[in-house]
């Protein structure tokens, strides 16, 4: 495959230094870091090695990569492997593309507590990914599932479909999402695995953090759901 003419390395380090001066205090560690390993990537940076042809002794310097996750180089070959895997579970029967999302209140807890919140605790049959950003790219924490249309009869012998265009009841799906989610929440604060910060702090105390829930359980919880019009595959894409 030929290299594209520019790539987000590019950018980096032509504009990186310039960008996050003009952003400072408003750009976390964490990006920092991602920007400085994207700018290293596959330079003399992280050091490399030589590779040499047996046959006609060509030789040539090979540099590291970075193998930060958030470096598009280097998931590439990770996501296509993924890809494939994924297709290659799919059964032969209808699906529907179901997200489940946070309201923005919990999703400004998740930010600084993110193995808690996402830790579900589920084992889970169906194909399931976490975005914990949206296409804006804002914090934006919300799952999306590839679910079969149908399943198995309880006695293994036949697949039993569902409607042709209703997996599950939308409402009812939410109100359990909000139950559940809620229910754990609770429960993280009262063994005392939940962090805050800023203007979130005062919800460290117990009685602050359970009228804070109080108020979610009045709110509606969405969860979209429907047929995928292109299939399964696209959503996977």
């Amino acid at each position: 495959m030929a290299r594209p003419s520019l790539e987000v390395a590019d950018l980096f380090r032509g504009h990186g230094a310039a960008w996050r001066d003009a952003n400072r205090g408003h750009v976390s560690l964490d990006q920092l870091k991602v920007m400085s390993a994207i700018e290293s990537c596959r330079t003399a940076a992280l050091g490399g090695h030589v590779a040499r042809c047996e046959d006609c002794a060509h030789t040539m310097i090979v540099y590291n990569s970075c193998r930060n996750r958030h470096c598009p180089k280097c998931q590439g070959a990770a996501a296509r492997a993924w890809m494939a895997a994924r297709e290659a579970e799919l059964l032969p029967v209808s699906y529907f593309h179901v997200v489940f999302t946070l309201p923005s209140a919990i999703g400004d807890i998740a930010y600084h507590n993110k193995a808690v919140i996402y830790d579900l605790g589920a084992r889970i049959g169906i194909t399931s990914v976490l975005h914990s950003w949206g296409s804006a790219m804002t914090h934006h924490p919300h799952v999306h599932m590839i679910v079969p249309g149908g399943g198995l009869a309880r006695d293994g012998s036949r697949w039993v479909s569902c409607k042709p265009n209703f997996c599950l009841p939308v409402r009812v799906l939410s109100k359990l999402f909000r139950r559940l989610m809620l229910t754990k929440l609770a429960a993280a604060h009262a063994a005392g695995k939940l962090q805050f910060f800023g203007a979130h702090a005062h919800l460290a105390a117990a009685k602050a953090f359970a009228a804070f829930l109080a108020r979610l359980r009045k709110t509606r919880w969405f969860v979209y759901a429907k047929r995928p019009f292109a299939g399964p595959k696209a959503v996977l894409a």
